[in-house]
């Protein structure tokens, strides 16, 4: 994994004339957060030509169609000279939920930014949680293999924030586990949790935010059972109706590796935001 910072190339892009300061606009943003462009959905449509996308969607169980725009030349647009084709790119939710994706699938698997229901114009919510996918959702053509179905290889971030070229090294220098042998144990959950579990889960803090720091203050195994830890992250719907979805396909020998990957951070704590957390429990500002 390099350690290059992120990189973020992006042109400025205006919103067209006319626009409300207060419209939704998809942002692409550097590594400090800054953000350094933003297309309202006029945008989009002016760089990209709208189209009607039809295809199955895994969360409403259905086919489903939409008016959307390719992202591959919002992505050639935005970040013009970068080496796409070995890119990651980062896809952050307003409600924190995040996830990476390489460039190359974005650009050649048919990725597409929804920008209207065109069966309800108010947009069906997704989900118990009945969620906003709106107004920028991020759809994918249907493939011959139906590939597209497949939320871990082609995620659906809805309610999508921003864009980033990301490296995942700089991204996240405290969730990589320190002083492991590439093939150990804890190397191997690591490599299980990025690809699988930080769109939602932090370690250390860095990570998603739709679910709860699997490290800090405590580490999981500090305070859950290993053994209920196992069921849970194969069916977690057993326990408690929430977000959190079912793993059934991962093996015993994958869970010894993700939960050596806890153990091993379990020692690694970074929790930058300790202080501020004591500050409010003591009454501070």
């Amino acid at each position: 994994m390099r350690a290059a910072l992120l990189v973020a190339l992006v042109a400025t892009v205006a919103a067209p004339s006319g626009a409300r300061a207060d419209e939704p606009a998809l942002a692409f943003v550097d590594a400090s957060g800054a953000r350094r462009a933003s297309f309202t959905a006029a945008a989009l449509a002016e760089v990209a030509r709208p189209e009607i996308v039809a295809g199955f969607d895994p969360y409403y169980g259905r086919p489903k169609r939409w008016r959307a725009v390719p992202l591959a030349p919002l992505l050639q647009r935005a970040f013009a000279g970068a080496d796409l084709a070995r890119a990651d790119v980062l896809l952050r939710a307003i409600d924190g939920y995040a996830v990476t994706v390489p460039a190359r699938r974005l650009l050649d698997d048919g990725a597409y930014i929804a920008l209207a229901d065109l069966e309800r114009p108010a947009w069906e919510p997704i989900g118990p949680q009945r969620a906003h996918p709106g107004p920028f959702y991020l759809v994918w053509r249907t493939s011959p293999t139906g590939a597209h179905r497949e939320l871990v290889t082609h995620p659906r971030p809805w309610a999508l924030a921003s864009v980033a070229l990301a490296d995942l090294g700089a991204l996240y220098p405290h969730v990589v586990p320190g002083g492991v042998a590439d093939g150990a144990p804890a190397m191997r959950g690591f490599r299980l949790f990025r690809d699988r579990c930080i769109r939602c889960h932090a370690i250390n803090r860095e990570g998603g935010r739709v679910g709860p720091d699997l490290n800090v203050p405590r580490s999981v195994v500090e305070y859950r059972d290993e053994a209920q830890l196992r069921a849970y992250i194969k069916n977690p719907l057993a326990f408690r109706y929430g977000a959190m979805p079912a793993n059934p396909d991962l093996s015993d020998a994958q869970l010894d590796d993700l939960l050596a990957f806890f153990r091993h951070k379990r020692g690694e704590k970074h929790d930058p935001d300790a202080a501020t957390a004591s500050g409010t429990a003591a009454g501070r500002p």
